[in-house]
């Protein structure tokens, strides 16, 4: 098979290189690739280690490096640790699912956005499981005042095959969707209905709260009779997005544009007088929450700012240090 199939086209081969393959799944070390000889397992030889998505160049001996990633799916490492955790890569389209019982929330929906945003990917808004509420355009109308038609928003339920074909209408052959939400809100499902073939575990959610298991346990790329790609990801429990402060403001065009009736170029929409921000959220021209959301998100970004500061700071003093060390250890060939 080809690996136009797969994704590649003239972008990537204006890089140069030969014998390259596409990692459809990673685990420990060991990717599943896809070839123009067919499918491999190889060992990863290169640091930082390839995500599903990536396009790498491969031997007899494995992965030898990855190709310069068109776009990415990531969020700041889970932990303590201040360090990005890519999840995907040379992505088109990023399906935010989101089920229309107890798991739905705007404001993780709001996080996604900004992941998306800033992994230059475009975002689309499934809201699945619109069989099991007992009003789905209720939600739909929550979004849809949350996006403001600047994102595409589809409600789906993953069990009809008629209500999962729309999503047919928003890929080309060749490009690559990656599905991203918490567990149990139907990503293997859908999955399975778009494939026509039960690829991927399921199980039910827990009736509390309508929270999943975590079924997949690896990101796997998936090709469609359809001719585009579709990758499965396992459920993220935490959405911290990584990137500036200002990545905030691309998800938050509404008050970006209210920022520009305060009196101040740096208000931060707090405490200070003539805030145009406040003034709207206080008149209801701002959703409920919304404010509080970008301030909160800002926030975080913020300090992953600092802290990343802090560490290249302390790097830099660990760099030199080491380098005064080996200087000290040197003879000295004036004697």
């Amino acid at each position: 098979m080809s690996l136009s199939a797969w994704g590649w086209n003239d972008d990537f081969a204006r890089l140069g290189h030969t014998s390259p393959a596409r990692v459809t799944s990673e685990a420990r070390g060991f990717c599943r690739i896809q070839t123009e000889s067919g499918d491999r397992t190889a060992a990863t030889r290169c640091d930082p280690p390839p995500v599903t998505g990536d396009w790498v160049v491969w031997d007899n001996t494995g992965i030898t490096g990855v190709l310069e990633r068109r776009t990415k799916i990531s969020r700041r490492k889970a932990g303590r640790e201040t360090a990005e955790q890519v999840l995907a890569a040379n992505v088109d389209v990023l399906f935010i699912v989101t089920a229309l019982d107890g798991d739905f929330n705007l404001r993780r929906l709001e996080r996604y956005l900004i992941v998306a945003r800033q992994g230059g990917v475009e975002p689309l808004i499934v809201l699945n499981k619109a069989d099991l509420c007992p009003d789905p355009l209720a939600g739909l109308r929550q979004v849809d005042e949350l996006v403001r038609g600047l994102v595409p928003v589809v409600l789906t339920s993953a069990l009809d095959d008629a209500s999962t074909a729309q999503l047919h209408r928003y890929m080309e052959p060749g490009q690559t969707a990656a599905l991203v939400g918490s567990s149990g809100v139907g990503k293997s499902t859908l999955v399975n209905r778009l494939l026509g073939q039960q690829a991927q575990p399921t199980a039910a959610v827990r009736e509390s709260d309508s929270r999943g298991r975590h079924t997949t346990s690896a990101r796997q790329l998936f090709l469609l009779d359809a001719g585009w790609l579709l990758m499965d990801t396992p459920g993220l429990r935490e959405v911290e997005p990584w990137g500036p402060p200002e990545a905030v403001d691309g998800v938050f065009e509404d008050i970006a544009g209210f920022a520009t009736l305060c009196r101040f170029r740096d208000c931060r929409h707090q405490d200070e007088p003539d805030c145009g921000v406040r003034a709207a959220a206080g008149q209801g021209e701002l959703p409920p929450g919304r404010l509080d959301s970008y301030l909160k998100l800002r926030g975080e970004l913020e300090r992953l700012e600092r802290m990343r500061d802090l560490s290249a700071t302390l790097e830099e003093k660990r760099k030199w240090k080491a380098i005064h060390r080996a200087m000290r250890r040197m003879p000295d060939k004036r004697r």
